[in-house]
C-alpha cells in the first residue's frame, strides 16, 4: 500500500492496540489519512502480552520526599511509563473510534500520540538506568482504561484525557522534576520538564479543539458538559497547583480558579456537616 493510504493508517493503529508486545505500542505509525467512512472498529481493551498486564489498583505513587532512595525512583518512573503507555492506546483508540472527525483534529491526536509514545520510552530508558525492568511492576494500574467506556464521544475524550489527566500532569511533572533533582537524578528531572512542555501543548490543544467541537462561550460549562463521571476538575490537579503552564496552555482564568477550587465528593463529605 502506497503511504497515505487510509487503510494502511487504521491497520497501524489497530496493530498497535491489538498487539500486545512493547515494540509494537512504541512503533510509528503509518503515514496519516483521513477516511471518513472507514469502519468504526476500536477495542474496548489493549492486548498485552506478559509483563503488561493490567489490573486493578496499584501501590501508592512514593511521595517526593522519599525519592532519595532508588527504588522509590524507580517505582515512580515506572507508573509514568505506563501512564504514558495508556495515553498511547487511548489515543489510537480516539482515532479509529472517530475516523470522521475533522482532520486537523485528527492530526492533532496523532501528534499528541507520537508524544506519548516518545515519553514512554523516555521514561522506560530511564527505568533501565534504575537497573529495573518493567514488567517487574505487573500488573500495571489500569486506571485510564477504566475510564474508557464513558468515552463515548470526541468532546468527552478531549476533556478526559487533555483537560483533566493531562491538566493534573501540569502538576505532577513538575512536582517530581524537582523530587527528582532534590535526589540528584537530574536525567530524571530533565526528562519530567520535557513532559511537562509537550503537556502544555496537549493541554491546550484539547481546550481549542473542545471549543471547535461545542459552541459554549462559556468554558467552564463547556468543560462541565463534556467530561464524564466520575472525571471532575477536582482530578485535574496535583496536590502542589501551577497556575502558569495552564495560562500558557491558553486556559482562562475562571476555569484555572475553577479547577484550583475544586474539590472531591469526598473532600466535600469530610467538610460538610
Amino acid at each position: 500500500m502506497m503511504p497515505g493510504d487510509p487503510t494502511h493508517f487504521h491497520d497501524g493503529l489497530r496493530r498497535l492496540l491489538m498487539r500486545g508486545d512493547l515494540a509494537s505500542k512504541l512503533a510509528p505509525l503509518p503515514p496519516f489519512a483521513w477516511d471518513p467512512d472507514v469502519e468504526r472498529a476500536a477495542p474496548t481493551q489493549p492486548a498485552r502480552d506478559p509483563g503488561l498486564e493490567m489490573g486493578p489498583g496499584a501501590a501508592p505513587l512514593p511521595r517526593p520526599g522519599a525519592l532519595e532512595e532508588p527504588s522509590a525512583r524507580a517505582l515512580c518512573l515506572a507508573r509514568f511509563a505506563h501512564h504514558e503507555l495508556q495515553a498511547v492506546e487511548l489515543f489510537a483508540f480516539a482515532l479509529l473510534r472517530w475516523p470522521d472527525l475533522d482532520p486537523g483534529l485528527q492530526r492533532g491526536l496523532l501528534g499528541i500520540l507520537a508524544d506519548e509514545q516518545r515519553h514512554a520510552a523516555g521514561y522506560l530508558e530511564r527505568l533501565e538506568a534504575h537497573g529495573a525492568r518493567f514488567a517487574q511492576f505487573a500488573p500495571h494500574s489500569d486506571y485510564f482504561w477504566r475510564h474508557a467506556p464513558a468515552l463515548d464521544r470526541p468532546a468527552a475524550f478531549l476533556a478526559a484525557m487533555g483537560l483533566t489527566l493531562e491538566q493534573a500532569n501540569l502538576d505532577f511533572t513538575l512536582l517530581y522534576r524537582d523530587a527528582f533533582a532534590a535526589a540528584g537524578d537530574l536525567e530524571s528531572a530533565a526528562l519530567c520538564q520535557t513532559v511537562h512542555d509537550d503537556e502544555v501543548r496537549h493541554v491546550g490543544f484539547a481546550a481549542r479543539a473542545l471549543r471547535q467541537l461545542d459552541p459554549e462561550p462559556e468554558e467552564i460549562a463547556r468543560y462541565e458538559r463534556a467530561v464524564p463521571f466520575p472525571l471532575s476538575a477536582a482530578r485535574a490537579k496535583g496536590r502542589r497547583f501551577e497556575r502558569a503552564p495552564r495560562e500558557r496552555a491558553g486556559l482562562g482564568d475562571a476555569f484555572i480558579e475553577h479547577v484550583r477550587t475544586a474539590r472531591s465528593s469526598q473532600e466535600r463529605g469530610k467538610l460538610d456537616p
